[in-house]
């Protein structure tokens, strides 16, 4: 639906691919023996780009909401493949106008994110620092838990010991308009992957809380062969805040888990990143959980980088 959206909006027929989704944060667990309605409506543009702000409802009216999801789609022209311009948007309501300023808060966050992504050459920001800073103190907690393990918190683990995986080959039933192989569907294999990460490391089934800064780094053809590769990248033992939007979170541990897409050829012995996915749950019959702490370097900067951007889009969450 929000790709016909999308289509909608625009003027003739040009190339409209899926940048990304912001964020899928699920309010409450839906009545599964009512019916269910399902609407959208663009909600930012940009020079390219539009953001759609998607809803699943349990009336007609759109009240009693109970899902929301933010996407991001760019447009393309069709033969050069190059970013065209497309119908502006004008907000008329003082809920479009906040939708609005939410949204184009949100793009220059990412573009920021960008700017200060570090690059050979180029001296570190003020932010790169911050997160250099942090990554050192995550890796200095560690050092417990990699030296002395035997003395170290028993409530402690490495990241690593949380690794699970699997692998699929993409198969044509699973096709876009494109003959690429559609979006929704890595989607959900990664979130079945995530989920059984989250439950295997809580021990306690998990709740699915919201999916955020899911990115579409890379075509998926049919044919190719995908591996799907999580862990838990850090969790919150005593609870976290993830806005009101979501209820019943207070105080319960929770588990952010990423989870990566590699398209594989063994052939060339090559393997490209298709999509992050960083997915949150909680463990609602769980009084705390074991904290999570990197092995390495690269691990602690990762774990940085999240929170920090967890953090910020905490900001931006009503």
């Amino acid at each position: 639906l929000a790709g016909n959206i999308a289509f909608n909006h625009v003027e003739g027929n040009p190339l409209i691919v899926t940048a990304g989704v912001d964020r899928i944060r699920l309010r409450r667990r839906p009545d599964i023996n009512a019916n269910q309605f399902l609407s959208g409506k663009v909600t930012w543009v940009g020079s390219s780009s539009m953001e759609i702000r998607m809803k699943i409802s349990a009336n007609e009216d759109g009240s009693d909401e109970w899902l929301e999801a933010y996407f991001t789609f760019v447009t393309l022209h069709p033969t050069t493949k190059k970013a065209i311009k497309i119908s502006p948007l004008i907000p008329e309501s003082d809920e479009e106008r906040v939708h609005f300023e939410l949204g184009a808060v949100k793009a220059q966050a990412k573009r920021a994110a960008r700017k200060n992504k570090i690059q050979i050459g180029r001296p570190l920001s003020d932010e790169s620092l911050k997160i250099d800073a942090r990554a050192a103190q995550l890796l200095e907690q560690a050092g417990p838990l990699l030296k002395m393990p035997s003395l170290a918190d028993p409530n402690t683990i490495l990241m690593n010991e949380t690794a699970q995986g699997n692998a699929m080959v993409a198969q044509p039933q699973a096709r876009n308009l494109h003959d690429r192989i559609f979006g929704g569907f890595l989607m959900r294999r990664a979130f079945e992957l995530a989920f059984a990460t989250a439950y295997l490391f809580g021990g306690d089934k998990p709740r699915f809380l919201e999916v955020d800064d899911i990115s579409f780094d890379k075509p998926v053809d049919v044919g190719d062969l995908l591996v799907f590769k999580s862990r838990v990248l850090y969790t919150m033992p005593d609870g976290g805040n993830l806005g009101h939007y979501v209820d019943k979170h207070d105080g319960l541990p929770l588990v952010n888990v990423e989870v990566e897409v590699w398209v594989t050829c063994p052939e060339q012995k090559k393997a490209e990143v298709s999509n992050h996915l960083y997915f949150t749950f909680a463990l609602p019959e769980s009084k705390t959980c074991k904290l999570v702490l990197p092995a390495n370097i690269d691990q602690a900067r990762r774990q940085a980088i999240r929170m920090h951007a967890d953090e910020i889009q905490a900001d931006l969450r009503p």
